[in-house]
């Protein structure tokens, strides 16, 4: 079979060679000849963005279940499995990320043994776990549909209230408790971003992303892929989005002027160009926006505040983790190529392997692979499609 190259799949290869060549210099030569972090700046890129933002960029999916099973919105039903399917692999990603920033990432396995259940990276560290397996679960039936193994969708059937249960109850954990990590840092972490608030920002900021996240990947799935885009969809998305986002920004405001800080964040200075930025993309742009009906009528207009919104939530983990850290350090850490190289090599590897679950697998609703697969379609038991529309988180 001939492959043709396009100007996108050369992108690709051109970044998997460099990761592969980073991730080869990684685990042959050490942390130190691939990266710019030091004891005195032990986090970087691979923790900030890798960690933190893949976290917080799968949380589509606890926020369609939550909405779904516990609001019960009934037309936010067609996203649930691609919002399952960006968690699973977000997730998984994550795992990846986690490995190359570990000192010893062979040894990942001594959590499960040598237990600290004192620890907030202990509590994190288990709740990835177990909420990658409930996804691992949870995704599964989109396999067995594809296989046409009835048998095994109905055993997961049953125990999809425990899965939907869980699968919240972990997110809602670890998303804060993400936050939690920072609060042991009091004398380091600039005060722009320091607060005992912050494991409530976290899971606050994470429903944000979520929301925006599904947004955006429908957009992308409906161009990509030549799907039609469920307009109403995105408008309760849209609308829930404006909401996420107020509260956010009042949570934050109340915050900065409990501490006193609101005539510091006017002043310019290093960090708060920085912090002018965040709140910017994260809360001005999009609530902006959002706020027209005719921007929440418009898909367009709804994927440009989603970017606005992710970017600016982005920033916001980056500025948590490196910017608020610097003046304590001493110095700027600015990440070697290498360390872009590997977290650009995992990010594509996300984009692929969505692609190759969507087409290969029954991710979207039937009615929109109606014109690939018509037979197949009109043939198949009605009791795999009932159980894939309760695929949650």
């Amino acid at each position: 079979m001939k492959i043709k190259l396009t100007f996108w799949k050369a992108v690709f290869i051109v970044i998997m060679t460099l990761g592969l060549y980073s991730s080869f210099i990684r685990y042959f030569r050490g942390l130190g000849a691939v990266s710019n972090m030091s004891d005195q700046f032990p986090w970087g890129l691979w923790i900030g963005f890798d960690c933190l933002c893949g976290v917080m960029l799968a949380a589509g999916g606890f926020c369609i279940v939550g909405a779904v099973y516990l609001f019960n919105v009934e037309r936010l039903h067609s996203v649930v499995r691609p919002a399952v399917l960006t968690a699973f692999l977000g997730y998984v990603l994550f795992i990846v990320g986690l490995l190359f920033d570990l000192g010893r990432p062979w040894y990942i396995w001594h959590q499960l043994i040598y237990m600290n259940p004192h620890s907030v990276m202990f509590e994190v560290g288990m709740c990835v776990m177990t909420y990658t397996t409930v996804l691992f679960f949870e995704f599964l039936p989109n396999v067995f549909e594809r296989f046409n193994l009835q048998a095994p969708i109905r055993w997961i059937r049953k125990i999809y209230p425990v899965l939907i249960v869980l699968g919240i109850l972990l997110s809602t954990l670890h998303q804060s408790s993400l936050g939690s990590l920072y609060l042991i840092m009091p004398s380091k972490l600039h005060p722009f971003w320091y607060t005992p608030a912050l494991p409530f920002l976290f899971f606050a900021s994470a429903v944000a992303v979520g929301l925006a996240m599904t947004i955006f990947e429908s957009t992308q799935s409906a161009k990509a892929f030549g799907r039609h885009l469920e307009l109403p969809v995105l408008v309760t998305l849209g609308g829930a989005l404006l909401v996420a986002l107020w509260v956010n920004a009042l949570l934050r405001f109340e915050d900065y002027f409990h501490r006193g800080l609101l005539t510091q964040i006017v002043k310019p200075s290093y960090e708060s160009y920085f912090l002018w930025l965040e709140l910017t993309l994260t809360f001005v742009i999009p609530i902006t926006m959002l706020s027209f009906k005719k921007v929440r009528l418009s898909p367009q207009l709804l994927y440009l505040a989603s970017i606005s919104t992710v970017l600016g939530f982005i920033t916001n983990r980056l500025n948590v983790s490196l910017i608020g850290f610097e003046t304590y350090v001493g110095h700027h850490y600015v990440p070697k190529w290498t360390e872009f190289s590997i977290t650009l090599m995992i990010i594509a590897m996300g984009f692929a392997l969505f692609s190759v679950a969507v087409k290969y697998l029954p991710i979207f609703p039937q009615e929109q692979r109606a014109v690939n697969r018509p037979r197949r379609i009109e043939t198949e038991p009605l009791v795999g499609t009932a159980v894939l529309t309760h695929a949650g988180d």
